[in-house]
Parts: structure tokens; sequence; C-alpha cells
């Protein structure tokens, strides 16, 4: 088998309207950096033609290195991702949501942190000094979005500014053994796999990216922060 370096992982439920763009942008910035590279979809479950999108794609740019794993049904985003990375071959493992709110050129950052510093985990903030947000959300998500980092502090880390930007990049090894162990397969996943990390000290960096709101956000604004803090409490009672 071919030597992989760089492996992305992008989560995807109902994405048809947003995943191809996605795919043109990550696949042409991996073949100008001359790695080799891999993209594992996991499709969890999508109810539209996200799947038949994808594979029209790939069949029409004849791209190499384009993987799809389905979910028969609907899992959750931390179950995706799950799914990905503990099915990726590279050296280094990027997890990135589907609509690409972080640019993928914020890669550079997050590689240098592991590869020239010496990190296991590298991740994006939106809260950061130095992180630009160039298309903010809306006020009510904005609120929500406040009030979530309020609460990781005060129930289960204290370390992170933003736990929820989705663009993280791990080695290998990290990736692997942290993705295995994750139990949450909802929204608050981050926070668990970052708990972990710490309570298994892993070197993690927090690195301020740019970030550019997409108004067709999967987050359900009643449902999903009570499920996120419910999840929080269940990963300060469980996770050891």
């Amino acid at each position: 088998m071919e030597k992989v370096d760089i492996s992305v992982v992008i989560p995807a439920y109902n994405e048809e309207k947003r995943i191809i763009p996605t795919l043109e942008k990550v696949y042409e910035y991996f073949i100008k950096r001359n790695e080799k590279f891999e993209i594992v979809v996991v499709d969890d479950g999508s109810k539209d033609n996200t799947v038949a999108s994808i594979k029209s794609f790939a069949e029409k740019c004849k791209c190499t290195g384009i993987r799809i794993i389905q979910h028969a049904k609907n899992k959750g985003k931390g179950a995706a991702v799950r799914t990905g990375v503990l099915n990726t071959t590279g050296d280094l493992i990027l997890f990135s949501d589907a609509d690409l709110s972080t640019p993928i050129e914020e890669f550079e950052k997050l590689a240098s942190i592991i590869r020239e510093e010496k990190y296991d985990i590298a991740i994006g903030s939106r809260s950061m000094k130095g992180s630009m947000i160039v298309v903010p959300q809306p006020f009510y998500r904005r609120l929500i979005g406040k009030m979530f980092p309020y609460l990781v502090r005060l129930i289960v880390l204290k370390n992170f500014k933003d736990t929820q930007c989705g663009f993280k990049l791990f080695t290998k090894q990290a990736g692997k053994i942290l993705f295995t162990e994750l139990k949450t397969e909802g929204f608050a996943f981050d926070v668990e796999i970052l708990y972990r990390a710490v309570k298994k000290n892993y070197k993690v960096k927090e690195v301020p990216v740019m970030w550019i709101n997409s108004n067709l956000s999967r987050v359900n604004l009643f449902r999903d922060p009570y499920l996120m803090f419910t999840d929080l409490l269940f990963i300060r009672r469980n996770v050891l």
C-alpha cells in the first residue's frame, strides 16, 4: 500500500449542496502541496443525494484518493468522525467540517505545530487573539457559542477557549487511540477527545484560524444545546 502523508476526514449529513465545492478545494490544495493524501468522507445516513454527488464528482475528475464510508442510519457527528479516523492510513489526520468554514489553507498552521514543534494535536480556534472571523454567525448563534465554552470550562476542561471549531489535526497515533475510545457520538465529541487527550498527557496546542460562517448549519438550536449539555455531564462522570 502506498504511504499516505495526510488523511482528511469529512463527516457529511445531507450535504449535497456543499460537499462538492469542499472536495474541489481540498483536493486541489493537497495536489499542489505534492504530498500523498486521501480524503475520507463519512456519509452519516444522508437522505439526499450526498453519496451520488461525491461518486459523480470523483468519476468526472478522475480523482484518486477519495473514499466514501456510509452509515446505514444517522448516528451523529462524533460517530461519523470516529468512523472516518479509524479508517484512515495517513501519518497526520485532519478532521474538517463539510462546509469548510475554516479554509483548507489553514492546514499549514496546524501542520507546522505538529511537524516543527512536535505537538500531538493542533486544534483550530475562533476565540484566540489572531483568529479572523470573516463572516460571523447570527447573534443568537453567537450567544449560544459563548455559553457552551463557559459550560465546558466549568464542567470539564479549563484549558481551551474553543473546543468546537471543526478543524483539528492529529498525529496518527494520537488520533487512532483517542477515537477508538470515543463514546460521545453527538456534537460534543470534541470535548471528550480533548478531555481524553489531556488525561493521556498528549501535547495539544490551540491555534487561531480564519473562519467563515455557513448559513446552512446542521445544529438544531432547540435540541442540540440540551444534548450537548447532557454530553458534558456524561463526559465528566464517565471518562476516566
